[in-house]
């Protein structure tokens, strides 16, 4: 199967692997997001020699057995045998004085467990041999609190790390590789319920409808990533009720945090402090402030940031026994189809449209790159109430107000004069006006006005 992204990461690793000098790698993110992967499309693509371990939740023996049987295999011995960890990781360090050697321990929290102190006996190795060593060690995981304690001053391994990779789920634009022969329209879609994971991505299939991967991969009982969600949060957290409950809420569209104290059934404010602090962690919940006004906790707010985990607890979460006894299309045409396009895809594109304009900030296509993109709040005196602008850049010069629509008509002239007057009665400050449309534009140019229609998004 094909090989898409990750881009910068593979440049990270091949520089670190031609290197003749010893290198430590530290590599994770959490579970689907291609850690593995992306360490073995590096190794296919390289000459160095290299061992690949996938580390076991078992005894140190039996670690020891399962990676001695690939050391002999690799350097093509009879059988070796080694009575610990410790003796056979000596042993390629040893090794790799005489050749440049990459030893990948993947999902190393695993065999942290079964061997007391591994932390400090890498570091040994590492000192001892960083004068005349060719070893290029790759430590990765998914337990990413474990993995982090890797870089703390308490740690045994610290300051010894070269490299370290935190791997992120991929933005819209590299996961519309996954699936290219859909419609512009239909990635979008698409993103808005698999987002950025590329173990999901690769499920889909081109020859279905958008509807038909839906209802295959997760909204029909018995789907292939019906339980993705609740097995990720039963991995990481204790406690998941209160999980649930934080994240049906969040669904809802309630986002600050007294809001979601009130209207989710947690205990209390303690509790809930540590479940998003936990959610945030896990890479499923961002917390974020006005861009006007980051330091304002009381408008800071809580968003579910993976995609899937949204759709889950809008769609099914709440809907598992209806949809348990009912046929598929039935139940996505009642519980899915209207609230999906009218609200939740559109609710997406926005944020696409955010990290396409980031996307092109970084490679230096946008006139005057802007050093802040984010929500925009603000006071209607009019309305009386509070009210936010959605993707809002600050520059040199200063603001710029963007609005996306995902919807069949085009953006006319009364839409662009409405956005106008309502930033300009609200006597914000902005220079700019930037409007993002699935459909296309039916209006006059406008000196002030950027116009990025859908196709743009996706070119190259």
């Amino acid at each position: 199967m094909k090989f898409y992204g990750r881009e910068k990461q593979k440049k990270q690793l091949h520089q670190l692997f031609q290197s003749d000098c010893q290198k430590i790698a530290l590599i994770y993110g959490r579970r689907r997001i291609g850690k593995s992967e992306l360490i073995r499309q590096c190794l296919r693509e390289t000459k160095v020699k290299s061992i690949y371990y996938e580390c076991k939740q078992t005894t140190e023996w039996n670690n020891t057995d399962s990676l001695s049987e690939i050391v002999s295999d690799v350097f093509g011995y009879p059988k070796l045998a080694f009575e610990s960890i410790e003796q056979l990781l000596k042993f390629l360090f040893e090794q790799s004085q005489k050749e440049k050697l990459i030893l990948v321990l993947d999902e190393y929290p695993y065999i942290r467990e079964n061997v007391k102190g591994l932390d400090s006996i890498l570091q040994a190795l590492v000192d001892q041999y960083q004068y005349d060593s060719g070893m290029k060690l790759i430590v990765c995981g998914s337990y990413v609190d474990t993995m982090k304690s890797l870089l703390s001053k308490q740690n045994p391994l610290y300051g010894r790390v070269d490299l370290t990779i935190d791997l992120k789920q991929m933005d819209y634009f590299e996961s519309a590789l996954f699936y290219q022969q859909f419609s512009e329209e239909d990635r979008v879609r698409l993103y808005s319920v698999f987002g950025g994971i590329p173990y999901y991505n690769r499920l889909i299939d081109s020859e279905k409808t958008v509807k038909e991967n839906m209802i295959d991969l997760i909204a029909s009982p018995g789907a292939r990533l019906e339980n993705e969600v609740s097995m990720y949060l039963h991995s990481e957290i204790s406690k998941i009720t209160n999980a649930n409950e934080v994240f049906e809420t969040l669904a809802k569209g309630f986002s600050k945090y007294k809001d979601i104290l009130d209207q989710s059934h947690v205990s209390s404010g303690p509790t809930l402090v540590d479940v998003l602090d936990k959610l945030i962690r896990m890479d499923l919940v961002k917390k974020e402030a006005p861009i006007n006004d980051e330091n304002n906790k009381r408008k800071a707010g809580y968003f579910i940031i993976d995609n899937l985990s949204l759709f889950y607890y809008k769609y099914i979460f709440r809907n598992a026994s209806r949809m348990s006894v009912m046929d598929p299309d039935i139940f996505y045409q009642k519980f899915i189809h209207t609230d999906f396009e009218t609200q939740h895809v559109p609710h997406v594109f926005e944020d696409l449209c955010r990290q396409y304009l980031i996307r092109m900030n970084r490679m230096g296509k946008i006139e005057e790159p802007f050093e802040k993109i984010g929500k925009y709040y603000y006071d209607d005196p009019v309305q009386g109430k509070n009210e936010e602008f959605d993707i809002v850049t600050k520059d040199d010069q200063g603001y710029i107000f963007y609005e996306a629509k995902f919807k069949k008509d085009p953006i006319t002239n009364k839409i662009i004069e409405n956005e106008i007057e309502q930033v300009q009665r609200t006597g914000l400050s902005c220079y700019k006006y930037g409007f993002f449309s699935r459909s296309g534009f039916a209006c006059a140019n406008h000196k002030d006005c950027i116009f990025i229609d859908l196709k743009e998004l996706y070119l190259q």
